[in-house]
């Protein structure tokens, strides 16, 4: 009984480390932060303007980035997928990449986190 305990835990802990080997072999951090000047939106969500911790995960097969706002009572929370496209070199300053609609609303098409080689594509 002991051993089979033991290999389920070791499985879990290959799993594990065979998803953060996929995401390291991007070069992107687990957690990064980023300041919205005006409100954003991300996926189907709309995030007011202030700081957010952005966690990147794996869920499955899928790259998951979540966005909390940080120093507020009642924290906004947005969850993405995104697709990483490698960069040709660290990235020298972290960028956002956006588009307006017609109501000039601010909509999150890429980020860049500043060190890392790979862009969040949404």
């Amino acid at each position: 009984m002991r051993l089979v305990k033991f290999m389920a835990v070791l499985a879990l802990v290959t799993i594990a480390a065979m998803a953060m080997a996929e995401l390291n072999q991007f070069g992107v951090a687990d957690i990064q932060k980023v300041t919205f000047s005006d409100p954003m939106k991300i996926g189907q969500v709309v995030l007011p303007k202030g700081e957010y911790k952005v966690q990147h995960v794996m869920e499955g097969e899928n790259h998951i980035m979540i966005f909390t706002q940080q120093k507020v009572a009642n924290p906004a929370e947005a969850r993405v997928k995104c697709q990483l496209v490698k960069l040709d070199n660290k990235a020298e300053r972290t960028q956002l990449l956006y588009t307006q609609d017609a109501g000039n609303a601010r909509i999150l098409q890429e980020i860049v986190f500043r060190g890392e080689t790979a862009k969040h594509v949404f």
